[in-house]
């Protein structure tokens, strides 16, 4: 049995598990570099375990079976699907990177939304979206919001939009203070991350009850 952590008053200290999701499982992505970044910036706590959850470890097939899973579990999933089920349901609360693909979210990340039934019930979710481009993937974004509450998750209301952030991040993942917006790109994520962590500890505590 694992030692169980106390506060300096003698309180148990629970901890919150919160999946950070990297959406792309395209190779050299931009998200790779700020996910890296993510990382680098945020390492667990006492209070806060960040389990790092990358598509491209969980090489899931194209979805095909006969059940919804909102409705019904699926019978017959792949290890893979298991793996990524299993890893989801152990989380409090996410957070999503996606870059847009023709003003949507990638399939590899559809797919893997579309294998989700009650593992995510009632849990907040952050969206952080990323682009080459000017707009800072704001379709992907926001095409996500209506999967997500699909599936009865909590959105969070202020997405983070990465615009034109090729130069910003770098192949280490480190964030370059000497390029325009990185300044504001720093302080978007790290009050992103503080909201997800707030609202997944308070859930956390106070889990959804349906009234029936």
């Amino acid at each position: 049995m694992g030692l169980v952590k106390v506060n300096k008053k003698g309180r148990q200290l629970t901890t919150t598990h919160i999946g950070i999701i990297m959406g792309s499982t395209r190779r050299n992505a931009l998200g790779a570099r700020i996910f890296t970044y993510l990382q680098t910036q945020f390492p667990n706590t006492d209070q806060i375990t960040y389990d790092w959850l990358d598509l491209r470890d969980y090489p899931l097939p194209l979805y095909d079976h006969s059940e919804t899973p909102l409705e019904d579990a699926i019978s017959d999933p792949t290890p893979e699907e298991t793996r990524w089920l299993t890893a989801l349901a152990a989380q409090d609360g996410y957070v999503i990177l996606t870059p847009e693909y023709d003003h949507a979210i990638p399939g590899g990340l559809k797919n893997a939304l579309d294998l989700v039934g009650p593992q995510v019930d009632h849990k907040p979710v952050q969206v952080i979206g990323y682009s080459h481009f000017s707009d800072g993937g704001m379709l992907a974004a926001a095409s996500i919001v209506p999967i997500l509450q699909m599936l009865k998750m909590i959105v969070l209301p202020d997405p983070v939009l990465l615009w034109s952030a090729d130069p910003n991040f770098t192949t280490t993942g480190q964030l370059d203070m000497t390029v325009a917006n990185s300044d504001h790109f720093a302080d978007r994520l790290a009050d992103a991350m503080y909201d997800i962590a707030f609202y997944s500890a308070l859930l956390k505590a106070n889990p959804y009850r349906p009234r029936h």
